[in-house]
């Protein structure tokens, strides 16, 4: 499949110019104190062939492990390439954290629901509260035979209800819900949805591994992370981190996983 000239669809969401908001506007607004700091990372494929998905890895936890005060990590789907037999292999290989993870299931995660739960200790469609007043709403977005699909507006919307007194609420879902991406779908009464929250701060996803800016819909943000594993997309493995800060402040940036550079940046 020929990915590469999809950057010309989005090329004012690459990396390079989601830099210019803050050379326009200012620096970003770090929180004075942070109270909450997560890590996002999507499109391991642990087990794809021909890839040295075992380093890329061992690169990432490596990483994460240098940060500061880290709350928790989030695997935002493709976990591993297909083969379910690599499911309780990447399982251990996150067990290396030091702090709780979290994860969503992919396309490329090709096991059943009930596998799934089984083997990561948590259902596909989960939701979770951090700190008081912080929501994370996970989503499936796929099956066993990785097709794409539009999220559980259901579930989706029981908890943003659940979730309406915090103060932050935040979003994961590995495929886009809009075809603004060549690989999204178009799920429009998802983004109708989601939006339609004020304490949603952001809803991030993977999938599209050339993809580490943001998109705005009804003025929220949508975020992507590139990928840290996989065959294909940008030169440069990344992670996602987000701080929320004591006085309401959140923020989130891009990082490279071998230098630990900040490719991009936003006031959420």
């Amino acid at each position: 499949m020929q990915r590469r000239p999809f950057l010309q669809k989005i090329s004012l969401f690459g990396t390079s110019l989601m830099t210019m908001p803050f050379m326009l506007y200012g620096k970003m607004d770090f929180p004075k104190k942070t109270r909450l700091k997560f890590i996002t990372a999507s499109d391991g494929h642990f087990g794809q062939a021909e890839t040295d998905f075992k380093q890329s890895h061992q690169n990432l936890i490596e990483a994460i492990q240098k940060e500061n005060e880290v709350d928790f990590v989030l695997f935002n789907g493709d976990l591993i390439h297909d083969d379910p037999k690599w499911l309780p292999e990447v399982k251990k290989v996150y067990n290396q954290l030091q702090m709780p993870h979290y994860v969503t299931r992919g396309n490329h995660d090709r096991v059943s629901a009930e596998t799934f739960e089984e083997v990561m200790g948590q259902p596909s469609n989960f939701s979770f509260e951090k700190k008081g007043d912080n929501g994370f709403i996970l989503l499936d977005c796929s099956n066993e035979k990785g097709e794409y699909l539009c999220a559980d507006l259901d579930f989706l919307s029981t908890h943003l209800e659940k979730y309406t007194e915090l103060a932050h609420v935040f979003v994961f879902v590995h495929i886009s819900q809009n075809d603004w991406t060549r690989h999204g779908i178009d799920c429009k009464p998802f983004l109708d949805l989601v939006t339609s929250y004020s304490n949603v701060k952001a809803t991030f996803h993977g999938h599209d591994h050339d993809v580490d800016g943001q998109m705005l819909y009804n003025r929220k943000p949508f975020l992507w992370s590139g990928h840290f594993g996989g065959s294909w997309g940008n030169p440069f493995p990344s992670y996602r981190v987000v701080e929320v800060g004591e006085d309401g402040k959140v923020i989130t940036y891009l990082k490279t996983v071998k230098e630990g550079m900040i490719l991009n940046g936003h006031n959420l």
